[in-house]
């Protein structure tokens, strides 16, 4: 496992459309287990494959023991299924100096594939139905500040 750079706003790359992953190899494996590095190392809780300069329909997502159960492998996902309505801040790694106010679907219903080529469906709310509608725009060339209705700079810790 190694850590990959991370692209930011003005990389054009972020904002192009991923393919889908044909089959799940040792290149797609390597690809999931850098993701999942690179993310714990930024500190992020989510992270998908164009934010580290690869074009396909894949996503990580760890949003912690409060609100999930630990590391969630996104192969191919779709939302299947949302409802209601949440309005919060929302942060990126590919936008590091900003946070917005974005409003996402309260609950989504997320079906993708496993790191073993099997399809799954998983119901999430709250943070972690942010996460992943945040993780999948990334997928179509979406940030957060498309959404955003507020957007400030963040504060320095």
């Amino acid at each position: 496992m190694s850590c990959r750079n991370i692209r930011t706003i003005g990389d054009e790359l972020l904002r192009k459309k991923s393919r889908p992953v044909e089959e799940i190899n040792e290149r797609i494996l390597e690809l999931l287990d850098d993701m999942a590095e690179t993310m714990y190392q930024s500190g992020g809780v989510g992270l998908a494959a164009p934010q580290v300069g690869v074009l396909r329909r894949i996503a990580v997502i760890d949003v912690g023991k409060e609100f999930g159960d630990g590391l969630l492998e996104l192969i191919n996902p779709e939302i299947i299924a949302a409802s209601g309505e949440q309005t919060d801040a929302e942060g990126c790694l590919s936008v590091p100096e900003y946070i917005g106010t974005v409003t996402r679907p309260l609950t989504v219903t997320v079906r993708a594939q496993n790191r073993n080529s099997e399809t799954y469906e998983k119901t999430v709310s709250g943070f972690f139905a942010r996460a992943v509608c945040h993780e999948l725009d990334h997928l179509d060339g979406v940030l957060f500040v498309d959404h955003a209705v507020e957007i400030q700079k963040r504060e320095e810790e």
